[in-house]
């Protein structure tokens, strides 16, 4: 049979994921330490846990409504207002997802409509641009710099702009570069956002894993910005829930609606036994919030003194779990780099290049591993480094 006639077009134009490369290789290999997948190391705190074992055993198996329980929607409104000081009504402003990446796919498809172009800041996490494409957007790309915290500027995407602009993401704090924005930084691009009469997907996935005295802002707090924004968010990173697969987007009352009928007509509703998880997270998850984020911080600094021990440039990360060190002085370009790295001393990393063509010349890693891990990868690192071309290391 010929298939090809039978497969869309768009889809076929779509390259899988760069991460899934090296995860596969790693998987095909054995033996092999990996910074490369992010996700938390620790398990759903045991109260989160607890919560959704006794829905199963209370027999809870039944569908929720296609927006989420009411419950879920009332806690996650108390916690945007206590956390980040913004204010949803959990009746028409909140969508409960598979995801947050659900939310993302849900928020593109129903602002973006064929020819309308869509503001991507890059490096960045790998499905914006694909889904903006599906969606038959195009997608403009925003390099940003290192030697600005790869922070969005206002003149940055002042310069991308034109009559065809009609969505911005805003991937902060940032999947790989760590890289947060400020409130000072956030009201000069709301500037422009209000300037230009544009719309705001804000990925805030990572909001709850920011480092140092600053905590996490939203841009829809600021004035005249909720009107304007989706914000997406969830429970897998700070919350330790990823396989629980549980998602939401917060924004204006007409947009929500109009993704509450994709999500009924593709998903139905998103995972009961989750749900009543979700629900005790955030009525008692602060805690745990607070363990994790200063466990990622100690990390955190292991893993920057230790590339920077190695001479390589590496730029701080302020939030989320990357880190996004230079290897340009290696004179390998990132998938060299990789491919040489994970034969030779078995430690998997992500190319720069997974996440936008300007992210030649970098790495991504992640440190949501243990100490113990991270220290053997950092140390097959160095000795790769010193030596890249030795003979590959027995399993």
């Amino acid at each position: 049979m010929d298939y090809n006639r039978f497969i869309n077009d768009k889809i076929r134009t779509v390259k899988p994921s760069g991460i899934r490369k090296y995860f596969d290789i790693a998987n095909e290999m054995g033996h092999v330490i990996s910074l490369s997948v992010g996700e938390p190391d620790f398990q759903t705190p045991w109260h989160i846990r607890e919560a959704g074992i006794d829905s199963l055993q209370r027999g809870k198996t039944w569908y929720t409504p296609n927006r989420g329980f009411s419950e879920l929607r009332q806690e996650i409104s108390k916690y945007f207002e206590r956390r980040f000081n913004v204010t949803y009504n959990p009746d028409t402003q909140i969508l409960v997802t598979v995801g947050g990446s659900e939310a993302i796919d849900g928020a593109i498809r129903t602002i973006v409509s064929e020819g309308d172009e869509v503001l991507i800041p890059e490096p960045s996490f790998v499905c914006y641009n694909p889904l903006t494409r599906l969606a038959d957007g195009i997608p403009v790309t925003i390099e940003t710099k290192a030697e600005n915290g790869f922070r969005l500027t206002a003149e940055e995407l002042e310069s991308k702009i034109t009559p065809k602009s009609k969505l911005l993401i805003l991937p902060f704090p940032n999947n790989p570069t760590g890289a947060v924005m400020r409130k000072e930084h956030l009201e000069e691009i709301a500037k422009v956002v209000r300037k230009h009469n544009l719309f705001v997907l804000s990925d805030e996935i990572y909001g709850e894993l920011t480092y140092g005295d600053t905590p996490h802002i939203s841009i829809a707090s600021l004035e005249g910005m909720a009107e304007r924004t989706i914000v997406i968010s969830g429970f897998s990173k700070s919350y330790a829930m990823t396989g629980w697969r549980l998602g939401y987007a917060l924004g204006p009352k007409e947009i929500i609606e109009q993704m509450t009928k994709l999500h009924q007509f593709a998903i139905m509703s998103a995972p009961t036994t989750a749900q009543y998880a979700a629900i005790e997270g955030l009525r008692h998850g602060d805690g745990d919030i607070e363990y994790m984020r200063n466990e990622y911080n100690i990390r955190r600094r292991l893993i920057v003194d230790g590339f920077t021990r190695m001479g390589l440039t590496c730029f701080e990360p302020e939030g989320a779990f990357y880190i996004f060190p230079s290897i340009k002085s290696t004179g390998l370009t990132s998938e060299e780099f990789c491919t040489k790295l994970i034969k030779s001393r078995r430690v998997a990393v992500i190319p720069g290049t997974a996440f936008g063509d300007c992210g030649e010349g970098y790495i991504r890693v992640s440190y949501s591993y243990s100490l113990g891990h991270i220290m053997e990868a950092l140390n097959r690192i160095e000795m790769f480094i010193n030596n890249p071309d030795a003979p590959a290391m027995d399993s």
